[in-house]
């Protein structure tokens, strides 16, 4: 993002959720103009967001992952493309990993049916099963208002933000994004995706080198999240993951 910066003010914010290497002394060198927020542990995607809600006042907000690069022009198409529309609240763009290939970053609101079927079709798409793979790449070139965007490159208006309470802490990691968008369309504001924009997404190294701890934080992540949104299942959810 430093490389390619958008045209118009703003300010970066890195919010160091309690990394043990000397990453941030590198960027602090390497670029003194930004402003790191040290924490001492790790408090989360959501709360490492929130703190960095807290660290500026500006009236948009990008939530922005560190394994993502930002190619020239993209953020400015980006807010371009979400200040262009007052009814809506979050706008995101079309996410590619390293070779290119679109990555299904958008969706319907999470739940037992939706849930399964969004899996379905990424895991389809992921292995290059034809008639899905060109379902999702023409989707994808579409300007269309999913019920969520992925989180890891996120714009949003402060005021809307502000409005839901910001992101929702006890979702460690994963599907806060949903949720927040959740909360921001039970407002009648609208989630826009726009291919005007597009970030290379490489993604972490935790889902490969730690593929038990991620998988449990999602299931942690995926039970609060039926708490909060769809009490009826957790039963039925618990009995499953209780024999996986």
């Amino acid at each position: 993002m430093h490389a390619h910066p958008p045209a118009g003010k703003h300010e970066i914010i890195v919010v160091d959720n309690g990394s043990s290497d000397n990453n941030v002394v590198r960027v602090c060198e390497k670029w003194p103009n930004i402003q790191i927020v040290p924490l001492s542990k790790n408090v989360g995607f959501a709360q490492g967001c929130n703190i960095g809600f807290a660290h500026t006042q500006a009236p948009l907000v990008l939530l922005l992952n560190p394994d993502t690069v930002v190619p020239e022009g993209a953020l400015d198409r980006l807010v371009e493309a979400l200040i262009s529309d007052d009814e809506c609240a979050v706008a995101g763009p079309r996410l590619v990993d390293g070779a290119g290939s679109v990555e299904l970053s958008w969706g319907p609101m999470l739940g037992p049916f939706n849930e399964i079927t969004q899996k379905l079709l990424t895991w389809l798409h992921t292995r290059g099963f034809p008639p899905v793979s060109s379902l999702v790449k023409r989707r994808a070139n579409q300007v269309h208002f999913p019920d969520w965007v992925s989180g890891a490159c996120l714009l949003v208006r402060r005021a809307d933000a502000e409005a839901v309470g910001f992101l929702d802490k006890r979702f460690f990691m994963y599907v806060e994004d949903v949720d927040f968008c959740a909360a921001i369309r039970s407002r009648q504001r609208r989630i826009l995706f726009t291919p005007a924009a597009e970030v290379q997404h490489t993604r972490g190294q935790s889902v490969s080198t730690a593929p038990e701890a991620t998988a449990l934080a999602y299931r942690r992540s995926q039970l609060a999240f039926y708490e909060k949104h769809h009490p009826f299942w957790v039963p039925a959810l618990r009995a499953y993951l209780r024999f996986r």
